[in-house]
This record gives C-alpha cells, structure tokens and sequence, in this order.
C-alpha cells in the first residue's frame, strides 16, 4: 500500500502547504457557532466510550478556534441510525452526523457534498476506494470514518491439537471442521447467520464462492446467482449438514455470541475482525489469521466495511463544518481513533503511517486486505431494505428443509422492490 500511493502522498503534502481552509463563499454565521455531532459508540464500556475520543477531539479543536464550541452527543450502534433519523424526520438534524450509512440522506438534498466542505487536501487523501464508496451520482456526501476488513480467524491450539493447518480450499476447510470436531471442538466453524450482523457473513462468502450482492459492473443485485445459490447449498450440505457449525444453528447465531465463543476457547474457525484479534489475544487465545479461502483456492475480494461521517445542510454551518472536518481528518486524530478501536485508518497518508510502525504488525494483514476489498452498496438507498431482508431471512437457507435457492430468490426480491421504491422516490 505504501509504495502504491507515494506518489498521491506527496501530492496531498504539497497541497497541504497551498490549502489549508475549506472552499471560499461558505454559508454560515459569522459569531458564535455550536455544532451538534452525533456519533455512533465503538466502545465495549464507558471506560473506552467514544465520547472520550470525540470530548478530546471537540476540546482541542475549541482551543485553537475561538467562536466554535462543538457538542458532542454519542449513541450505542443500536440506536444511533434510528436516533439521527427520528432527528432529520423532526427537522432537528445535527450538523454532523457519524453512523452507518448515508445515501437515503444524500439522495433527499439534505447533505452538503464532500467537495463543498472539506479542502482539497483533505478529500483527495482519502483511499480512493472509500472515496467513491461514499458518492452517489459520481458526487461525494459521505467521508469514510473508520474501516475494517475481514479475515478467517482460526484458534491455533486447536489447530495444533488436531493436526490441522489453515485452509487454502473450501474442502480444507471442511476436513479441518470435521477434524476439529472429532477432538470435541465446540464450535469447529461459527457461522452466524442470525439478525445482527448476518449481511456481513453473508457477503464474506458470497465472494468467497465468486459471487456478491452486486454483479460485476456493481449497477444491479444479484442475490439469487448461480454461483450464490451453489455458495449456500455448499454451507448447508457440507458444514452446516454436517454438525461443523456447533450446537446453535446459524440462523439463531449473532455474531457476539460467535466472537464470545470465540475469546473462551470454544471456536476453531470464524470470520473475524481486529477487534476480535486484540479481544481474544488477551484472552490467551492465539490466533492464527488468513483470508477465508474460494471454492480452489484464492477468493475473487474479500470483504471491506467503513463507517460513514456525513454534513447536513439544515442549520447553514458549511464553513464552520468543513473546518471541523479538516481537523478531524488530521493524521493524528484519525491514527487516535484507528489505535483505540483497532480499525484501519480511511487516509493515505494515515495508513502508511500505521503500515510503517512496527507496533501495527499484526494489522498489517487487514491493511493489504482494504485496497482491493468490495464494500456494501451503500451508495444505493436500495440497501438498507436489502440487509434487513438479508438478516431476516438468510439463517433460513442452511436449515435442514431449507432451499437456498427459494432463500436467496426471496431476498432478491425484496432487493428489486427496494430499488423500485428508490427509483419512483427520486422521481
């Protein structure tokens, strides 16, 4: 990663010394401005909450600009998309708000566009796969705010117990599953299809199969695939059918419960992130990390996830805004953030820092995974109806009378229906 962006990372230093405001002609007031910011919690506890991180940030800015005064209000990941949209539908919406998608707020006109907040400098050092990741119409409302990647985590003692190595296949995998239970493995691969995060899951092996949600031009789903629909029928006979994936079926696994399982031992196998690793590391849990294998071998992508800040237009703040978000895309600030959650910086400049410091190493596996990962379609207002009906739905496909086939058709028509509906909205 860092090579390949050297030559970006030193165009946006000599941009840094050229443009350090955001663009000129800005609305807003010129006395005292409060901005209200609405974030989503990353902590675990009130002792690592997300307020502390954005009090800090908030204070420090305040310090150096007199007249702004931000204040911070921070939301568990529960309630803070339902908060922020109850705000926007009772036109109380925040200036800023940092959650988990913003299109349906872009394509309603109420956000300001990236390249009308921030300088220069500031939106062209974001990875270029975020950076389009967060536009609608080739037209940027959403900055990244934190990412992640996915990889296979595997406990490596009981690997070792059972004299199993990391697979390279899908049939790897299977023979490891199996071997693992024959030594009473709990869990030999969690596989958790249940509501709170299955989309997630979902996505990690659809494009371990050669498939995805989107096709390959990514302008329309396509849920109900053949090599989707050959993706599920090889989870249900092959690792599910099995007894390979616990004694809670998929459908009734939230990915917490997995991960707890996970950090006591119970776990051979799951899709994890670096949360997990430093969680289950302290734990006594060594893990062992490599991508989810394809069906003979390497996956076409793997799976990327970025949160979303966004700027809405309704009190008229532009320009007090777009100076706050400078601010808070620093390298320092966004390094602080990426350090405490164990998440991957958004920035070039900020990744390659994290990628040069020795004391990153074990992340360094997620960061060469971010470039080429397939993000969600969160440009499309389509999506939010599509991972719901995934979450309610998926679980069904790996159940011993379920159809994958009948599952996935479903939820491919729910994801025509929610385009239908976008599309006769915006006209």
């Amino acid at each position: 990663m860092q090579r390949r962006y050297k030559g970006l990372t030193a165009a946006i230093a000599a941009l840094t010394i050229a443009a350090t405001l955001s663009g000129c002609g800005a609305d807003g007031s010129d006395g005292d401005v409060t901005l209200k910011l609405v974030a989503a919690d990353y902590g675990s506890g009130e002792a690592n909450s997300s307020k502390k991180y954005w009090d800090e940030v908030a204070r420090a800015y305040e310090k150096k600009t007199p007249g702004v005064k931000i204040d911070v209000t921070v939301l568990s990941w529960k309630d803070v998309d339902r908060e922020v949209a109850e705000m926007v539908a009772k036109d109380e919406a925040p200036d800023l708000a940092q959650i988990g998608a913003y299109a349906d707020y872009a394509r309603a006109g109420k956000l300001y566009p990236v390249d009308n907040l921030v300088s220069v400098p500031t939106q062209a050092n974001f990875l270029p796969m975020l950076r389009q990741a967060g536009e609608v119409d080739r037209v940027q409302y959403g900055l990244p705010f934190g990412a992640s990647t996915r990889l296979l985590f595997f406990n490596e003692k009981l690997f070792d117990d059972a004299g199993v190595r990391a697979p390279k296949t899908w049939e790897d995998l299977e023979k490891a599953a199996a071997k693992l239970k024959d030594k009473g493995v709990k869990y030999p691969f969690a596989l958790p299809l249940g509501s709170e995060e299955s989309q997630a899951e979902t996505m990690i092996w659809l494009l371990s199969g050669g498939g995805g949600y989107r096709d390959a031009t990514g302008t329309a789903y396509q849920i109900d695939s053949p090599s989707n629909v050959e993706t599920f029928t090889w989870l249900k006979k092959n690792l599910v059918g099995k007894g390979l994936t616990g004694p809670v079926a998929p459908g009734k696994l939230d990915r917490q419960q997995a991960f707890d399982a996970f950090t006591r031992g119970e776990v051979g196998m799951l899709n994890g992130h670096p949360t997990l690793m430093e969680t289950a590391e302290k734990a006594g849990i060594k893990v062992g990390k490599v991508p989810l294998p394809g069906v003979d071998g390497e996956p076409k992508a793997t799976m990327g996830v970025a949160d979303w800040m966004m700027a809405f237009k309704q009190n008229g703040h532009r320009k007090e805004i777009g100076a706050f978000l400078d601010f808070v895309y620093e390298d320092r600030n966004v390094l602080s953030f990426s350090d405490r959650y164990d998440l991957l910086p958004v920035t070039v400049t900020a990744s390659s820092t994290m990628e040069a410091d020795p004391r990153n190493t074990a992340l360094k596996p997620f960061l060469e995974q971010l470039p080429g990962s397939e993000l969600y379609p969160v440009g499309e207002t389509s999506w939010a109806k599509v991972s719901e009906s995934v979450k309610r739905n998926i679980g069904k496909a790996v159940e011993p009378d379920g159809d994958p086939r009948e599952v996935l058709e479903q939820i491919a028509g729910d994801a025509r229906n929610a385009e239908s509906a976008a599309s006769s909205a915006e006209e």
